[in-house]
């Protein structure tokens, strides 16, 4: 019989162990799940709250990366701009020292031409005098007299006429 006690089911027992499994199941939920369970939660939250600091701190980031492509494009549009107008401004001056370097060299070019004709004429009243007293010489070597100014300034008339004509 003895070996039929272990096999059986003693309806007490039975209870008593069901009982039993209830109250660990009771003290395990209580004391061991709701803490663990809790303390998940918190984990939880830190967690979510670090993905939305993470987010955050990624959309400030967007956001600061697109206003420094819109700063960068902006500076190049602005070194576009300036050097648009450097090469502007030094074409009008490039120009304008043309201009002026050509207005100098026709004035130089006036003046010297100017200088030539002076030079020219000062040469030519330098030539008639010259021949106009070599020419009162030798007609008053072949007249043998004493030519009065009348004479001489229609000798000298004269003969620049003929030279003219000959040049």
């Amino acid at each position: 019989m003895d070996v039929q006690n272990l096999v059986g089911l003693v309806p007490w027992t039975f209870i008593a162990q069901i009982c039993n499994l209830f109250i660990q199941m009771y003290l395990i939920k209580r004391f061991l799940f709701k803490p663990i369970n809790n303390i998940l939660e918190k984990r939880k939250a830190a967690a979510d709250a670090e993905i939305q600091e993470a987010t955050k701190a990624k959309e400030e980031a967007q956001a600061m990366k697109t206003e420094y492509e819109q700063n960068m494009l902006e500076a190049k549009t602005k070194a576009n701009d300036i050097l648009t107008n450097a090469q502007k401004t030094a074409s009008v001056q490039s120009e304008e020292i043309l201009r002026e370097a050509s207005a100098q060299a026709a004035s130089i070019k006036a003046k010297a031409e100017s200088d030539i004709a002076q030079e020219k004429r000062k040469a030519v009243n330098e030539i008639k005098d010259e021949i106009g007293s070599m020419a009162v010489e030798i007609a008053g070597k072949v007249i043998e007299r004493e030519v009065s100014e009348e004479d001489h300034a229609k000798l000298i008339d004269e003969f620049i006429a003929s030279v003219g004509e000959s040049a």
